[in-house]
C-alpha cells in the first residue's frame, strides 16, 4: 500500500490502534506498527494524535462507544422481557458481541496506573449495567421476573461476568459454553425464573413459557 496523505481520517487510526492492541497487546503497542498497517507514516499518526498515550486513551474511547452503541441496538428491538435480558446477558463479555475482550482485560491492567483509561472502562461497565438494571426492573414491573433488589442483582451477575471472562481467557480453567452457562443460571436464581427459560433451547419457547407458564410460578 502506498503512502497515504494528510487526510485519512483519525477514525481510521483509531480502528487500527484497537486492532494492534488485540493482536499483539497494549504494552508492546508501537506507533510504528499501526502507521505500517495504514500504509503511512508514524508522523501522520502524530499529526493526529500528539502523543501514543494520548492515542490509546482515545481508542479506548472509541471501542467503548462502539460496543455501548451496539448494546443500545440489541436493546431497542422490541421483545418480551425475557428476550430482552438474553440480549443483555449475550451482547457483553468474551462470548458475547462486545468486540475484543482481550482489550479490555488489557486495559483493566493500564487502568490501574492510567485514570483516564479507568474512566473509559467505567463509562463501558455503567452502560451495561444500567441497561441490565432497566430490563430487570421492566420484568419485575410487568410480572416476569422477581427481584426485590435490581441494582445487586446487577452488581453480582456483572462481578461472575468479569471474573469468569479472566478465568476463560487468561486461566483457561473454564470455557466459553460454561461461563454462558453459569451466567445464564445466575441471572435465573436471581430473578426467580426457571434456568431452562434462559437457555438456547428456551428461546423459541414464546415469553419464556417454558420457565414460567409450565411451572405455574416463580422461584425465589
Amino acid at each position: 500500500m502506498g503512502r497515504r496523505k494528510v487526510e485519512i481520517r483519525r477514525e481510521e487510526i483509531l480502528v487500527a490502534t484497537i486492532a494492534e492492541i488485540e493482536k499483539n497487546g497494549m504494552s508492546a503497542l508501537r506507533v510504528s506498527d499501526i502507521a505500517h498497517r495504514l500504509g503511512v507514516s508514524s508522523g501522520l499518526v502524530f499529526y493526529h494524535f500528539d502523543t501514543k498515550d494520548a492515542l490509546l486513551v482515545e481508542a479506548l474511547e472509541y471501542a467503548v462507544v462502539r460496543d455501548a452503541d451496539r448494546l443500545d441496538k440489541a436493546l431497542a428491538k422490541e421483545g418480551e422481557p425475557l428476550e430482552r435480558l438474553r440480549r443483555v446477558l449475550t451482547s457483553y463479555g468474551p462470548t458475547g458481541a462486545a468486540h475484543g475482550w482481550t482489550l479490555w482485560i488489557e486495559a483493566w491492567s493500564t487502568a490501574l496506573r492510567e485514570p483516564s483509561i479507568q474512566a473509559s472502562l467505567r463509562k463501558l461497565d455503567q452502560r451495561w449495567r444500567d441497561a441490565l438494571e432497566h430490563v430487570i426492573t421492566e420484568g419485575v414491573e410487568s410480572g416476569a421476573f422477581a427481584c426485590e433488589d435490581a441494582k445487586g442483582t446487577v452488581a453480582r451477575v456483572g462481578a461472575l461476568l468479569d471474573g469468569l471472562s479472566v478465568a476463560v481467557l487468561i486461566y483457561k480453567s473454564a470455557n466459553r459454553k460454561q461461563l454462558q452457562t453459569w451466567v445464564r443460571d445466575i441471572a435465573a436464581d436471581e430473578l426467580g425464573i426457571d434456568r431452562a427459560a434462559l437457555s438456547p433451547a428456551g428461546t423459541a419457547v414464546h415469553n419464556g413459557q417454558l420457565g414460567l407458564a409450565a411451572t405455574g410460578r416463580r422461584r425465589r
